[in-house]
């Protein structure tokens, strides 16, 4: 039986500029090339979780625009459920600037847009599609308010809430979001600002993480990009090493970390199991230019880790 997922989280078009370099202040880079691509760590999300086979719907707001309408429609092609995507027609869709050096590397600045436009609307949106679902995933890219309100929304209802701790802001860090979901997930730079603990490696990572757990996360797993991650929960702690490739772009590569996390624990796979495929979910998403065209196909995912012998 196929896990349903809930994503409620951000729709943006992103601009994609790889280049040599990024410039310093002041300074003009030449570019190697330019072309858009759909994103927002909501929508990145919401087409992993998809694409790995759970039916997955998402809450969302677009502008009455362009950019709205196509991140909308392949959305609804992806076989999402949009219904639960707001068209708001006083403000602009979501867009993210990246820039992507050789070697994978990315910068991102976000205009936040019709994301902001979140609000009691759409968590009472959530609250009636919850009942459906086995979990709920959602980032920081949108208002606090609404991932609070949908958390306890999910507490209530007994449905597993999984948080992609990014982008974090300092009223996110003083919000006691460790102990209002069921597994908070950061990166390294996430971890820092929500304890204090500078994460520069392994070590560094499970004393962030047992911090995490003491402020009341029943599971904390941080992502460490090209070192892997660490779980330390309920059932025990652990580290699980990264795949050795050759990164294209590392843009989303969390996104997809964070969706095949949320669909191994809502098809009930034990913390570990999930967490070995939602690192090799992230490896491949760095295969690939591109948010949402990086996400990886569950079939796909099952070649790569018998490949490796995962």
């Amino acid at each position: 039986m196929e896990p349903r997922v809930l994503v409620v989280g951000s729709i943006n078009m992103d601009l994609i500029m790889r280049l040599k370099r990024v410039p310093r202040a002041g300074e003009t880079v030449h570019g190697d090339e330019f072309h858009t691509a759909h994103g927002g760590k909501g929508a990145n999300q919401a087409v992993a979780c998809a694409r790995l086979g759970a039916r997955t719907s998402m809450i969302g707001c677009v502008g009455r625009d362009e950019f709205g309408g196509r991140l909308r429609a392949a959305l609804e092609e992806e076989g999402i459920d949009v219904a639960g995507v707001r068209v708001d027609a006083d403000v602009a869709t979501g867009v993210a600037l990246i820039l992507v050096e050789r070697g994978g590397q990315n910068r991102i600045v976000v205009a936040a847009g019709a994301n902001w436009k979140l609000g009691d609307v759409d968590v009472q949106a959530a609250a009636r599609v919850l009942p459906e679902v086995d979990a709920v995933l959602m980032p920081l890219e949108l208002p606090l308010a609404v991932v609070m309100h949908v958390a306890a929304a999910a507490r209530e209802r007994g449905v597993l809430s999984v948080l992609d701790a990014g982008p974090v802001s300092r009223e996110a860090a003083e919000a006691g979001l460790p102990a209002a979901v069921d597994v908070i997930s950061p990166n390294e730079t996430e971890a820092e600002a929500l304890t204090g603990i500078a994460v520069r490696d392994v070590d560094s990572a499970a004393r962030a993480a047992r911090q995490l757990r003491a402020a009341g996360a029943r599971d904390v797993v941080v992502k460490l990009g090209a070192r892997g991650a660490y779980w330390a929960g309920e059932a025990g702690e652990d580290y699980f090493p990264a795949f050795g490739i050759d990164a294209v772009d590392t843009t989303a590569a969390g996104d997809a970390f964070s969706a095949c996390l949320t669909v191994g624990l809502a098809s009930g796979l034990a913390m570990p199991d999930a967490i070995r495929r939602a690192v090799a979910a992230g490896a491949l998403a760095c295969l690939k230019l591109g948010a949402q065209p990086s996400m990886p196909e569950r079939a796909a995912l099952d070649t790569f880790l018998r490949e490796r012998g995962a």
